[in-house]
């Protein structure tokens, strides 16, 4: 609880900070973008999580937003699928990427991080590939498809601000996600994969099944996320829709208090982590002072901030366990 209250205070210090220096922040129009921006990567952010929990990392989730994203428009418009088994498509082409990531992971014993950065080689240049470089849109069609991403939700007693639907779907998204973390066993057993593989293992719990889990769990909603990009931008280029979106969900998720070691994270948390990011990035869009070339520092230093952070917490709470333990005897 500390930790939560550490970063909501701190998410409020930057937005005030941000008001301070662009009167612009404040504006429906900047709050409804931001709520947008925040819903869509809160959905990557939340399926990362899982996967860091377990200890592990995914680095393909970026281009498995872009094959998702120019994939579906691609199968209506050109290869003319029909709208209901092209989502099915895209779903299950997001499901199987995690299952076939967990199961390199546990059976042929390859390290998360190859697993996945051969991922985002791989789906990046299989969206290049089928689509010919080309850019992928639906067009005037499909409308009622795109109502998902650019719908929104009026508020009685406010004209100009409404909540776009985006963060409904977070809503559902992070609900379920908080049930099956902290209401049900398989939550447990994630958690306690990440906290000891080798005691889970010994304790009875089938480890290899926990880390695909994760990893299916991560892909598909990387999937769902690529969906929802495209359709709230009607458009999208393979060579660089969805590059380093998956930065901006692993620090996020740091951001939040998962820890890179495994173990810790809540899913309120890594939800808290997605709005500051979004708002620092757009704090650098906004405040004219700040160069707007810094942002990847930024995304950097959040990562490395929150890696020194989690080592340095360890170490004390070591060093207290010790002397603990010292006094006792």
């Amino acid at each position: 609880m500390k930790k939560l209250l550490g970063i909501f205070g701190l998410l409020l210090v930057v937005c005030v900070a941000t008001h301070l220096m662009s009167p612009q922040f404040l504006t429906p129009y900047n709050i409804e973008n931001l709520f947008r921006r925040t819903a869509l990567f809160g959905i990557l952010s939340i399926g990362v999580a899982f996967v860091i929990i377990t200890s592990g990392i995914d680095l393909s989730i970026g281009s498995v937003v872009c094959l998702v994203g120019v994939g579906l428009p691609w199968l209506l418009t050109e290869i003319k699928v029909p709208l209901g088994a092209a989502l099915g498509i895209a779903i299950g082409v997001s499901v199987a990427i995690g299952f076939v990531h967990g199961w390199l992971i546990t059976r042929l014993r390859i390290q998360p991080f190859v697993v996945t950065l051969c991922g985002l080689l791989i789906y990046r240049g299989i969206a290049r590939g089928i689509t010919r470089d080309q850019t992928m849109g639906f067009g005037n069609d499909f409308k009622g498809l795109r109502w998902l991403a650019t719908e929104k939700i009026a508020i009685p007693g406010l004209d100009n601000f409404a909540i776009p639907f985006p963060c409904i779907i977070l809503l559902v998204v992070a609900i379920l996600a908080a049930i099956l973390l902290n209401q049900t066993i398989y939550g447990r057993y994630l958690l306690a994969l990440g906290r000891n593989e080798d005691a889970a293992k010994y304790s009875g719990i089938r480890t290899e099944r926990m880390i695909i889990l994760a990893y299916v769990i991560c892909a598909t909603l990387s999937g769902l996320g690529g969906l929802l990009f495209v359709l709230d931008v009607n458009s999208a280029q393979p060579a660089d829709f969805g590059n380093f979106y998956e930065l901006y969900a692993i620090a996020a998720a740091v951001l939040g208090g998962c820890s890179l070691r495994g173990g810790q994270g809540t899913i309120i948390g890594v939800i808290l982590g997605t709005a500051l990011m979004q708002v620092l990035r757009t704090m650098i869009t906004l405040v004219d002072a700040l160069p707007k070339n810094i942002e990847f520092a930024i995304i950097g230093t959040v990562i490395l901030g929150g890696v020194i952070a989690d080592e340095v917490v360890k170490r004390y709470l070591a060093k207290r366990k010790a002397a603990r333990q010292l006094s006792a005897g």
